[in-house]
């Protein structure tokens, strides 16, 4: 197996791993948290991947994607040069893969937390994903499993305001295929690619070929997520979703999803795959353009753009003092004034108003 190694035979001089807490469990493995700690003391952290042997065709496609994507926009990043081999507590053979830490979570947990997300959250995200499946259709593949449970966050400080913006990032290769090729997830029991209610109709149609517009419809799904709440087909059980999806049917859209997030679904929901465009157009797509109007607020933070308009100066000192000025007197007494001092004035005196008091003079 020409991409693994055992553990024992990689570099002494890396820093060993140290277990911390599991992050979660797929179908082809589990992902844990892992501290290093370096010789000068300090230590930073790593997700690992991890599957068992009956998984390991899953984990080497995805570790051979990631190996292709590394530095791409828009990726998780994975380290190292092969997958890592070893064993568990229960001296099963595994093999692991080394990968950045997302330490926000995943789309759905924050979805879960801001059941109200902000139409600038929801836009920045769009934009970050449609940016990494540029990356990956670029690539030549179809990821065939989007979701907010495969989006990753990964919180970001400004150095100077201390505030906290989310960078979110593609994860899980595990179901990719190249474009035009036959997902080897296709079969009769599970005519799906990837999730079911994420999937496009052609994804049903067994024995086709897997096309980059099948992630488009996906990413359709989760913006109406991300305005909802809830997931596509809310109350309608799998074993429907894919008659209704033969049937020409998509996800319901809600009247209160603004009219340009609407138009941006429905354009992802084309019944014809190649009316959905790609990724690069979507970017270029009405919903997703900045109104300079309207302040951009990176999402999960608060840092607004300011626009800032500027007035014709005035006219210097010099200017003003080349015309002559004009001086108008004008009386400080009113004419109606005037005549009533003509007239002789009447003074009338008022006897002095006894003290209002309650107090009675003592004799």
């Amino acid at each position: 197996m020409r991409r693994y190694k055992k553990k024992s035979e990689t570099d002494k001089s890396k820093p060993d791993m140290s277990f911390v807490k599991s992050l979660g469990k797929g179908t082809h493995g589990s992902v844990d948290l892992f501290s290093y700690t370096k010789d000068d003391g300090t230590t930073f952290y790593n997700a690992v991947k991890i599957s068992d042997y009956d998984s390991v065709d899953s984990i080497d496609r995805e570790f051979r994607i990631l190996s292709e994507l590394r530095g791409c926009l828009g990726i998780v990043q994975s380290f190292g040069d092969s997958l890592l081999q070893g064993t568990d507590c229960n001296d099963t053979e595994v093999f692991m893969m080394p990968m950045e830490y997302a330490a926000g979570g995943t789309l759905t947990n924050f979805i879960q937390r801001n059941r109200k997300m902000s139409d600038c959250h929801i836009k920045d995200f769009t934009r970050m994903i449609l940016q990494g499946l540029v990356s990956v259709h670029s690539h030549g593949y179809v990821h065939c499993d989007l979701k907010p449970d495969n989006l990753l966050l990964f919180p970001r400080y400004d150095q100077e305001t201390w505030n906290c913006s989310n960078e979110l990032k593609i994860s899980d290769f595990g179901l990719s295929t190249k474009a035009g090729e036959k997902s080897d997830c296709w079969n009769t029991d599970s005519p799906f690619v990837g999730t079911p209610v994420y999937m496009p109709p052609e994804s049903i149609r067994d024995g086709g070929s897997v096309e980059q517009t099948l992630d488009l419809w996906s990413l359709g799904c989760i913006v109406l997520e991300m305005y909802t709440g809830k997931h596509p087909w809310t109350g309608v059980g799998l074993d429907n979703v894919k008659p209704l999806l033969l049937d020409g049917k998509a996800p319901e859209i809600p009247k209160s999803v603004p009219c340009d997030a609407r138009q941006f679904i429905e354009k992802c929901f084309a019944r014809k795959p190649e009316e959905r465009g790609s990724a690069s157009e979507l970017l270029l797509h009405p919903f997703l353009i900045v109104d300079d109007k309207v302040a951009s607020v990176a999402a999960g933070g608060e840092r607004h753009r300011m626009v800032l308009r500027i007035r014709k100066p005035p006219p210097s000192l010099e200017d003003v003092t080349e015309k002559p000025s004009r001086l108008k007197i004008i009386s400080s007494k009113s004419s109606q004034f005037k005549r009533v001092l003509k007239k002789p004035l009447k003074v009338k005196i008022l006897p002095p108003r006894s003290p209002r008091s309650n107090f009675v003079p003592v004799q």
